[in-house]
């Protein structure tokens, strides 16, 4: 189970990177509207940025949720194996107290 959502978890990220690569930045409109070339394009000359902006949009929320599952799962691991095996946290020995220092009224004053 784990091991399968790691993987979907990794297949994920890489969706993400490789549409977030192909998306054009907000500079490139200007170009375009000068000709760019916008019939070369699969999608049409604005049909690209919204079905690549919602499918990131989706794939980053399909990441988060992976990576909630992923978190609940190693907590729940972490809670069932406390203590077992594991050593004890020992506390460090309790320092000696030492005396506060003398207050001024208390030296002398050489007189």
């Amino acid at each position: 189970m784990e091991s399968g959502i790691i993987i979907v978890h990794v297949v994920l990220a890489v969706a993400i990177i490789g549409l977030v690569m192909i998306q054009q930045g907000k500079g490139a409109d200007a170009g375009a509207s000068f000709g760019g070339g916008a019939s070369q394009t699969v999608f049409g000359a604005s049909g690209s940025g919204n079905f690549l902006t919602k499918m990131t949009g989706i794939l980053a929320g399909l990441f988060f949720v992976s990576s909630f599952t992923l978190a609940v799962i190693a907590k729940n691991q972490a809670d069932s194996i406390s203590g077992v095996g594991l050593p004890t946290l020992v506390t460090p020995m309790e320092t000696v107290d030492t005396p506060a220092p003398a207050e001024s009224s208390d030296l002398p004053t050489g007189n």
